[in-house]
């Protein structure tokens, strides 16, 4: 029988299963292992030089966990590529001929028709259907990796951290034997069937989700994120309930979301690095996937890491799970036995076995090149893995407040921003004409408001678009104010460059990126105190800006008793209708600033300005407080204790509940009064749902999308087969395509949060 004293969970993993497979009496031990062995499950003599190294790193190892994992992961992709990677929705972000600024990587990279955009996901569909059955392995992970990254580099606006991980795994897989177990190449082709697989296809996954969870914990060790200020909102989500059934709402925020994710990032890739700490390591983790999955849209990213975590274990551990089951089963569960055979993947050690038995390990070969190349491969890409997420000071021009592009720094949920103000001015560079843009005209995303490059980028397609428009050459200023991690509202880029003609590279510092007043953050605690001290129809935004700017800015008819007071610095008050300025220093308060004009903020100050508007959306409060007299006689008439008849324009009070009927209603506040019963009414029938019926809601959803994914896709395939059918057939087509499950329509509204929407 084979050892099990290696440890497999760690940087080597087990590698007993070449030698322990005979069938003779085991040799006793001459001499105990060492600590390092038993820990790391190598001797510090196997780095010792590089002959011993490329033996180490190309040592046979047992292919059952790494061929679960590649089923798991070609399965989870198949199902991403209809979700976040957008097949389901494809027509609405590449439809031809639409007016839309895309953002790259790299400016030469557009998409495709239409239909070959849909032929593309149908490669890449294909490739990870490929994967996890581990046929034709090798050209299914070419056509998922090459699919995969050109959809990747082709929207910046979409990076995210888990959607790189998804590429590089891809990556790794290609060139790995992770279809030696429990694949179709495997009964295809009998030398592949439960070959062993040399140790660095473990290494490599292991390591890259070691970066994963460490370098996270590194990045939070960010001031904000030890803190509490860069995810203070997640402590208000029912996850977190019992946590404050013991602590006030923020230390749960603090000790629980912050400090707890610290922890665990930093300790998880060691935890489940090591035997003893192993089942600690994988039970934390899967408990803090299974929490995200519900925090936060992450598609399939919580079950892809879910996924990862079997590969720390013994990489036999499907034969011992799988032994388990039913003889009746085995037919198509993964193999249990016989034990690997010997592969030309892996170097074997000297052997004195003499007899011919087919379990006799081949003669010891010499390291070939192939195992050097892979020896040297795994070596550059652990490196480059380690340096990528440090090496923004090479492409300077991607940095913003934080540094680079995001999605592949694993600076997960670091840092949280709110936009309070985004204008875009125009200029026609013929007549000087002057006008405003829509914020997101010609775009479906809002990333481009945190970076310069798409910023650029953005400016450049508009640019093109105006003279569409009559307007000639056109200058394009962003006037764009974010608050990080609950700092001040302050400018992110310079309101006063013409952004068409700004110089911008992705090897320099960005010229007109302005600072963040960092010096500034202590005021964060100050926030706290005047907010407390309001009352619940009393808001506040805190706001900073720069000597020598000025920000307009309109007050609604709604916002009644709005005033601005200083905080710091000193301002410049103008009235714009009353042709009145008035100056302000620390501590002094313009109250009532007019309702329905614009006024003007001016930071006179020789350095930042740091104020405060405070305001009442009085249409808001009047609202309120008829919705509260409407239900409190709504549940004197229920009870019975009104005695008074009621008028006709409130019997629908009683009669009147009923989806749709407030339509019918003439009073436009007992209307909106309904609508919001209704709504919360459906919220509350979808919080108190059993788990039958959310299971039967996620299912239906999930149908409905999946269906119209692959009509879709049939559609576009059929065009590019046989031509387009005449435009009345393909409308028919779309339409049934598009059709939605029951009550979506009515259940759209659950999409906004029960409240004023409606004003």
């Amino acid at each position: 029988p084979q050892s099990r004293d290696e440890k497999c969970g760690d940087l080597s993993g087990s590698s007993d299963e070449g030698e322990g497979t005979m069938d003779k009496e085991p040799v006793p031990a001459v001499e105990t292992e060492s600590m390092m062995k038993r820990l790391f499950g190598f001797e510090k003599e196997d780095l010792s030089s590089w002959h011993r190294l490329v033996c180490l790193l190309n040592r046979p190892t047992d292919p059952a966990s790494l061929g679960i994992f590649r089923f798991l992961f070609g399965m989870i992709m198949a199902i991403d590529i209809t979700q976040e990677r957008g097949l389901s929705h494809l027509d609405y972000k590449y439809l031809d001929g639409a007016p839309v600024c895309r953002f790259p990587l790299f400016s030469f990279l557009q998409p495709l028709p239409l239909d070959y955009m849909y032929l593309v996901y149908v490669v890449m569909l294909f490739g990870a259907v490929g994967i996890m059955l581990g046929c034709f392995y090798r050209l299914s992970c070419l056509m998922f990796i090459s699919t995969y990254w050109y959809i990747f580099f082709l929207d910046k606006t979409a990076w995210n951290n888990h959607s790189y991980l998804y590429g590089l795994i891809g990556f790794q897989l290609t060139f790995m034997d992770a279809n030696r177990y429990w694949s179709i190449d495997g009964l295809r082709n009998p030398p592949k069937k439960n070959a062993q697989v040399p140790l660095w296809n473990y290494t490599l996954l292991r390591f890259q989700i070691f970066i994963v969870y460490f370098i996270a914990g590194v990045k939070k060790l960010d001031a904000d994120w030890v803190e509490g200020y860069s995810m203070s909102y997640l402590a208000h989500h029912w996850l977190f309930d019992p946590f404050r059934m013991i602590l006030p709402n923020e230390m749960v925020s603090l000790l629980v979301v912050h400090g707890g994710g610290l922890c665990l990032d930093l300790s998880a890739g060691y935890l489940l690095f090591f035997d003893a700490t192993r089942p600690f390591g994988i039970f934390f983790v899967s408990y803090f996937h299974c929490m995200n999955s519900q925090l936060f849209s992450i598609g399939m990213f919580a079950y892809t890491m879910l996924a990862t975590s079997p590969l720390f274990c013994y990489p036999d551990w499907p034969r011992h799970f799988f032994a388990r089951f039913p003889e009746i089963l085995r037919p198509v569960l993964p193999l249990t036995y016989p034990p690997p055979q010997p592969s030309t993947s892996c170097v074997y050690p000297m052997t004195q076995h003499t007899s011919s038995g087919p379990q006799d390990l081949p003669p010891a070969p010499k390291t070939r090149f192939k195992h050097k190349l892979a020896t040297l491969f795994t070596i550059l890409y652990l490196a480059e893995q380690f340096f990528l997420p440090y090496s923004h000071f090479i492409t300077q021009g991607y940095n913003n407040w934080t540094n680079g592009l995001y999605g592949y720094s694993w600076d997960m949920m670091v840092h949280s921003r709110s936009h309070q103000h985004v204008k875009i001015t125009y200029k026609d560079g013929k007549t000087g004409d002057v006008g405003y843009l829509n914020p997101g005209v010609f775009t479906q995303s809002r990333r481009w408001k945190d970076h310069g490059d798409m910023l650029k980028q953005y400016a450049t397609c508009l640019s093109r678009h105006l003279p569409h428009y009559n307007i000639s050459d056109p200058e394009i200023y962003f006037d764009i104010w974010v608050s990080i991690n609950e700092r001040f509202q302050q400018r992110i880029f310079d309101p006063r460059v013409n952004i068409v003609k700004a110089d911008w590279s992705p090897f320099r510092p960005n010229p007109w990126l302005m600072p963040l007043l960092v010096d500034l953050s202590p005021w964060r605690t100050k926030f706290q105190e005047i907010e407390g001290t309001l009352d619940n129809q009393t808001e506040i935004v805190f706001i900073a800006d720069f000597p020598g700017l000025l920000l307009e800015n309109y007050v609604s008819e709604d916002l009644g008793n709005t005033s601005v007071q200083v905080l710091q610095g000193k301002l410049n008050v103008e009235i714009v209708d009353e042709k009145k300025n008035y100056t302000l220093q620390p501590g002094e308060q313009k109250q009532k600033l007019p309702a329905g004009a614009y006024h003007k903020v001016y930071t006179v100050s020789e350095g930042p300005s740091c104020y405060m508007y405070i305001y009442v959306n009085t249409t808001e409060a009047a609202l309120q407080r008829n919705f509260t007299k409407l239900f409190e006689l709504q549940e004197r008439v229920r009870n019975g204790t009104e005695t008074e008849p009621l008028p006709p324009e409130l019997q629908s009070l009683i009669t009147g509940e009923n989806e749709g009927s407030e339509a019918n209603v003439m009073d436009p506040v007992v209307q909106l009064f309904l609508r919001r019963q209704r709504r919360m009414k459906e919220v509350k029938k979808r919080r108190e749902a059993n788990v039958g019926e959310r299971l039967n809601r996620f299912i239906v959803k999930k149908y409905y999308m999946l269906r119209r994914a692959f009509l879709m896709t049939a559609i576009a395939m059929r065009n590019l087969a046989v031509g387009l059918p005449p435009l009345e057939q393909l409308t028919r087509e779309v339409a049934f395509a598009n059709m939605k499950e029951p009550e979506t329509e009515a259940n759209q509204d659950l999409k906004d949060e029960v409240g004023h929407d409606e004003l």
